[in-house]
């Protein structure tokens, strides 16, 4: 079939403003992060690890990034982009992308998502993350303010497979509800009204490892990627 062209452009600017004629759309309406892993910086990321953790581009398509763990129970392995870059705010849109795979999707614990900065990620109070913990296989996904009162989650959302990539998706509406993705497609929302919103800090892109077992593990991203509307 023939596609569609638009020869004189197209935007997403309001029609009344400045930027209304421009022929492209107008990159400032979002705080974008988008990482394909053609490269690493190690200095743009703070790397909490326990163990003799490592981090590093692999061969494959697509633009790789190897985490790799020691191989004791609970080592750890854990990636945030610093510095803590975005925050929300109740009335404003946000989205989350990522795809990656890990060696064991049972005997490990797995974090993606965004998050308060902190050294152990699993136990993140502030964010909105899938996590999945030691022992299953399946998917969680975390709205959090504070890590009692202000959490809200909804488990087994999807499920991992051993060396199989997963994509996982969510978006905030910027009318106090979650909506979460799997693998392209959406499958359920959570309530993310101002008890749960994590409007109070900064948080930051965030992905983590850790063993269930002493055997070493790890982690293959191939992207990740927030967009916050200003």
């Amino acid at each position: 079939m023939p596609t569609t062209n638009f020869p004189d452009g197209f935007t997403n600017a309001n029609l009344n403003s400045v930027l209304a004629s421009m022929i492209a759309d107008d990159p400032a309406l979002c705080h974008t992060y988008f990482n394909d892993f053609d490269q690493y910086v190690a200095a743009d990321w703070i790397n909490s690890n326990v163990g003799a953790a490592s981090v590093a581009l692999t061969a494959g398509n697509g633009g790789l990034l190897l985490l790799t763990n020691a191989a004791a129970d609970d080592n750890t392995n854990s990636l945030q982009k610093t510095p803590a870059a975005f925050a929300f705010t109740a009335s404003k849109r946000a989205w989350f992308n990522c795809k990656f795979q890990v060696s064991d999707a049972v005997q490990s614990d797995v974090m993606m998502g965004i998050a308060i900065v902190d050294t152990t990620p699993l136990d993140a109070t502030d964010g909105i993350y899938f996590i999945k913990n030691d022992g299953v296989a399946t998917v969680d996904i975390v709205v959090r303010k504070n890590a009692t009162t202000g959490s809200n989650s909804k488990t087994a959302i999807a499920t991992l497979a051993n060396a199989t990539d997963i994509t996982l998706q969510w978006y905030y509406d910027g009318n106090g509800r979650v909506f979460y993705g799997v693998n392209g497609v959406q499958v359920g929302s959570l309530d993310a009204s101002s008890a749960y919103l994590p409007d109070a800090t900064n948080l930051t892109l965030t992905m983590m490892i850790q063993n269930g077992e002493a055997v070493a593990k790890t982690m293959t991203v191939d992207y990740i990627f927030a967009a916050f509307e200003r």
